[in-house]
């Protein structure tokens, strides 16, 4: 049956959809921004924006200083931040319901407002904050660029997710004050926007205030499309082999999935959980549990609305194993779903994990704000998180192992693997020639459209 959170949305004149869920279990309301700007709506030479104004966006506007927002509602008890994905941008904040009108306030201000404050001075200083997140997140943290490789080899740098959020940091160097200015205006605007207001409100003054604060703003011009990023399973292996300083050898193998809002990227979803989910799954039983090859893996897919999902499995080599043991562990385990499927048993206990899952999800004000703006934005429909347990518990066996034969196959994967300088490569090499040799006789090696370059890069080379 379906889940029964109350739900209304309206429609402010300039086109803010704006939703209101009342939950009156404690003295809490979640407000929640999202913009359908994410880093697949990037031109080129602009990587990176929509992240920068992840922090542009909290260093003031017109009638809020530097540093005041955080401050403002910290002294109203709030908890907040922001994040940066593929296909949007969020922002919010959770604190005693007393503060929605100050919450409001300050989101409409930045919305219509931050051009006011986004001059050389901040832009510089918010460019070298990200600069030192991209180090210390990425560039000095072991295997810290690994899904910057994985999405290069899965799509290619053209395509919309080629690219990390944190973008290029010569794109950002390159970047004016006018460049800044021009993408804000293209993107943030209400009716490129949702608000979503969850918890102890009442409903026609939810909807007053957000008309109060947000209902003067201005329309933006309808925002480009983002680019058609259809593509469909990767056709043969794409590997990185990276020597480097790591704590242990790791493998990641990447593969590109149907797109989300669809039983297809479900049944994916539940594919990847049968092998990598909990302590039950096939890859920890066999790999840590048996045979001890790994100390852990782990796994799971990331859906995606802009064409194409994909999927990961990770594993990390335990001590004194040869990393290609680790790897052809995976690459048999994958083989045997696509050829196998899966049990009754399997697919019952990930679809019940799934299912906790989205309910500890929605268990809170701000985790059902987050839900509520997420498929009002990119699907149109609020009401899709009452219902997404109905459409995952429809998935079947035979939909799993249709998918995993046509998508989470082994030869139709990206890989980065990490080894430590002097581990045994040689094994590792032999195989990489093998496969891709094995690619190219059946015509599939470095022809699939979205992917540039060889199907196999030296180790740590950038494509």
């Amino acid at each position: 049956m379906p889940l029964t959170y109350p739900l209304v949305e309206q429609t402010l004149d300039n086109g803010l959809r704006v939703v209101v869920s009342i939950d009156r279990a404690v003295p809490i309301v979640a407000v929640n921004l999202w913009y359908d700007v994410g880093s697949r709506h990037e031109p080129p030479g602009l990587t990176g924006f929509a992240h920068l104004f992840e922090h542009l966006m909290f260093q003031g506007s017109r009638n809020v200083k530097s540093g005041e927002h955080f401050g403002l509602l910290e002294t109203a008890g709030a908890s907040l931040n922001a994040s940066t994905f593929f296909d949007r941008t969020n922002y919010f904040e959770s604190l005693p319901s007393g503060g929605l009108d100050l919450a409001l306030w300050l989101e409409a201000d930045r919305m219509g407002y931050l051009l006011d404050a986004v001059n050389q001075e901040n832009l510089d200083n918010q460019r070298d904050v990200v600069k030192e997140e991209k180090r210390q997140s990425y560039d000095n943290r072991p295997y810290g660029d690994s899904y910057e490789r994985l999405v290069r080899l899965a799509f290619g740098e053209s395509h919309p997710y080629g690219h990390m959020t944190i973008g290029s940091m010569a794109d950002l160097d390159a970047a004016s004050v006018e460049d800044v200015h021009a993408f804000f205006r293209t993107y943030y605007g209400p009716n490129n926007a949702v608000l979503t207001i969850v918890g102890d409100v009442n409903e026609e003054e939810a909807f007053a205030a957000a008309k109060r604060y947000f209902g003067h703003l201005p329309a933006i011009p309808q925002p480009p499309a983002a680019p058609d990023g259809t593509v469909g399973p990767l056709q043969g292996v794409f590997r990185d082999d990276v020597v480097e300083d790591v704590p242990s050898d790791l493998i990641t193998m990447m593969f590109r999935l149907p797109v989300d809002g669809t039983p297809e990227l479900d049944a994916a979803a539940l594919a990847l959980d049968v092998l990598a989910a909990g302590q039950s799954g096939r890859l920890n039983r066999r790999l840590v549990r048996d045979e001890q090859i790994a100390q852990s893996v782990s796994g799971g897919a990331l859906p995606l609305i802009g064409g194409v999902s994909f999927g990961t499995l990770t594993g990390i080599a335990s001590d004194g194993v040869d990393l290609q043991r680790v790897e052809d562990a995976l690459v048999e385990e994958v083989e045997k779903l696509a050829t196998d499927g899966v049990t009754a048993d399997e697919l019952a206990t990930v679809q019940a994990q799934a299912e906790r899952d989205w309910l500890e999800q929605l268990a809170t004000c701000s985790g059902r704000a987050d839900e509520i703006s997420h498929h009002t934005l990119l699907f149109g429909d609020p009401n899709r998180i009452n219902t997404r347990i109905d459409e995952i518990r429809a998935v079947t066996a035979e939909q799993v192992q249709a998918v995993a034969a046509e998508w989470i196959r082994a030869d139709r994967r990206a890989q980065v693997t990490y080894r430590r300088a002097g581990t045994t490569t040689e094994t590792a090499d032999t195989a990489a020639a093998d496969t891709a040799a094995k690619a190219a006789a059946a015509g599939t090696a470095a022809t699939d459209p979205a992917v540039a370059g060889p199907a196999s890069t030296e180790a740590g080379e950038q494509e």
